[in-house]
């Protein structure tokens, strides 16, 4: 039996999953009647904002042409997320393969991610297929995709396949041609059993299942296995294969693509990258193993007291299914019990926050996202600072360093200029440009990573009309200038408002922040004052005006002393209210201060609600 491994390289909405299910269709992998859209994309996030967050294998069984014979050949993809937040699983799974489809939407063009991946997929020495999608839309322009394609890849135009998720053309073709170029599974170690993990899940039952390639050797059920890097021994209790609901099977061979039932019920043990070999006649490790390293953190906190068992067994049930999710008990003043997060970005955090609401019922309060900042101390001690409230004030510590960031920016020519004026914004040094043919430019900056979580993916869309691409990777360190800027609600701190910012923009953040809690708390029963604090001192103030009532409004007469004993007697009642005053913020405010974007004034008398 032939087989084929393969994944998808493609931005964000080039046609990834649509020609996963015509895939699955034509080679009746599912049946006509069963089809539905995005059928790999199991979670409910991932059909309602129609990206891919979880790899998924599938195996296809396709019976065609085979030197002139009918013969079954077996097709295994992995389809890979597309967002640069989830760059680190798709490097993994490309371990699993040996061949990659770089799919190019025939409307855009080659994107900012798909270069990251394809280079990614050329590090794992993977045969690269070009592939056009969408190429029936009206809106597609086929001379300038390929005149792209041929440039960046260095193939001809015969080289590269047109296929139509939508309406199933060329998808034939296409399974031909990854036949016919992409290599045959090689067996890495003979007598050895040898398989790579490059995704995983958890069930209640069953414990850790985990998504293997199998390089060499045979695993079936009963076998002693251990896990290289964890150091893990487990007894298999089950093995089968994707189709695309987990089948059964009697064993799975070097070359094949399947799962292993673990029965591990420990959080922090599987982990994607990592090595499955015999217990009794170990291999080593497959190299290229390296642990996923967070690049923002923020606190997770629940409403009610009363939650915090229940948020600490959710995160440790994700944990089970997402090794890169990490988390460490805090407490807080003023939140009181919680946890400090590291996640692969902001698409990674929302991703996370929305699973605990939907999957567990919990109502949490976050704090704004932040970075690690490597302080250096006067008595010369390092500390590496994951939360703006523990940020030390300015003058108190001798240096600063921050991570900064690589970005790949692709954009139509006529944004170039644009671009250049938003990077002074945000801080970003241009360096190397290197030109599309006929009209697009690739621009190498490099940024704060502070500054890429300021909202740059949005802005930068907008400048651009919607054009504009990008994606990142860490850059090392580099001296930061910043400091601390505190909110006050009556006079009291909030924790999850504080923020580290770049000593140049902190007026402009402060003025934001302020206005934007201005615009969205409710009036209270006493005057709420909202003041931003940084170096020691008030920069930006605005108050809410205390709701009151007309104490006088049923008095019909008599002297006017009855109406000012009423009025001080409220007087005296609203200063008392004052000296204990505590302003709750809804998880709603939280979310639109920390995301940004446009906020509704409030008008002279409005009372606003929260959820």
């Amino acid at each position: 039996m032939q087989i084929r491994n393969f994944s998808i390289i493609a931005h964000i909405d080039h046609g990834k999953s649509t020609l996963s299910d015509r895939l699955l269709e034509v080679t009746g992998t599912i049946d006509a009647r069963q089809m539905k859209d995005q059928v790999l994309d199991s979670m409910e996030l991932e059909r309602e904002r129609g990206i891919t967050i979880k790899m998924q294998p599938v195996r296809m069984e396709y019976e065609m042409e085979v030197n002139g014979k009918k013969e079954m050949v077996v097709f295994n993809l992995i389809d890979t997320p597309g967002h640069i937040d989830f760059s680190y699983e798709v490097s993994r799974s490309m371990r699993a393969v040996e061949g990659a489809l770089m799919l190019v939407d025939a409307t855009q063009g080659v994107q900012a991610q798909t270069l990251t991946v394809l280079e990614m997929a050329r590090e794992a020495n993977l045969k690269i297929l070009p592939v056009i999608s969408k190429i029936d839309s009206p809106l597609s322009n086929l001379p300038k995709v390929e005149e792209e394609l041929m440039e960046i890849l260095g193939c001809k135009k015969e080289d590269i396949s047109y296929v139509s998720g939508k309406t199933g053309a060329g998808v034939k073709n296409l399974l031909t041609k990854i036949y016919n170029e992409v290599p045959a599974p090689k067996i890495l170690e003979e007598n050895k059993v040898q398989a790579i993990i490059f995704d995983f899940a958890y069930s209640n039952h069953q414990g850790i299942i985990l998504f293997v390639r199998v390089f060499s050797g045979e695993i079936k059920a009963g076998d002693e296995m251990l896990l290289v890097s964890a150091d893990k021994r487990f007894i298999v209790g089950e093995v089968g294969v994707f189709r695309p609901d987990k089948q059964k099977t009697s064993s799975l061979k070097a070359g094949e693509t399947g799962y292993i039932v673990t029965g591990i019920k420990e959080p922090g043990v599987a982990n994607v990258g990592d090595t499955v070999t015999s217990f009794r006649n170990p291999s080593a490790a497959i190299p290229g193993y390296a642990q996923a390293r967070p690049l923002i953190f923020a606190s997770i906190y629940p409403e009610s007291a009363d939650d915090f068992p229940l948020l600490r067994q959710s995160l440790l049930k994700l944990k089970l299914s997402d090794s890169s999710l990490q988390f460490d008990e805090e407490n807080s003043g003023a939140l009181g019990r919680g946890f400090r997060c590291g996640f692969l970005g902001m698409l990674h955090l929302e991703i996370i926050t929305e699973r605990l609401r939907r999957e567990f019922g919990l109502e949490l309060i976050i704090t704004s996202p932040s970075i690690p900042y490597k302080v250096i101390h006067k008595n010369g001690k390092e500390e590496i600072i994951y939360n703006p409230s523990l940020f030390p004030d300015h003058g108190n510590y001798t240096a600063c360093y921050e991570p900064f960031v690589k970005l790949t920016i692709i954009t139509p020519s006529d944004y170039v200029s644009t671009i250049c004026q938003l990077l002074y914004s945000f801080e970003g040094e241009l360096g190397e440009t290197e030109v599309f043919p006929p009209d697009r430019f690739a621009l190498k900056v490099v940024m704060p990573l502070r500054e890429l979580m300021r909202n740059f993916f949005d802005v930068l869309k907008s400048a651009t009309s919607g054009y504009g691409s990008v994606s990142y990777e860490p850059a090392g360190e580099r001296l930061a200038d910043v400091r601390r800027l505190e909110i006050l609600l009556a006079e009291e701190v909030v924790p999850a408002f504080t923020k580290v910012v770049g000593s140049k923009r902190i007026d402009e953040e402060s003025d934001d922040i302020v206005e934007r809690l201005y615009n969205l708390l409710p009036r209270e029963m006493f005057t709420v004052k909202i003041q931003a604090r940084a170096n020691g001192k008030i920069i930006s103030s605005r108050s809410i005006s205390a709701i009151k009532k007309d104490v006088t409004g049923y008095l019909y007469g008599g002297d006017i002393t009855r109406k000012m004993k009423l009025l001080e007697k409220q007087k005296k009642g609203k200063a008392k209210m004052q000296s204990t005053a505590k302003v709750h913020v809804s998880q709603d405010t939280f979310l639109k201060v920390m995301k940004g974007g446009k906020v509704e004034e409030r008008k002279f008398g409005e009372k606003r609600s929260q959820k």
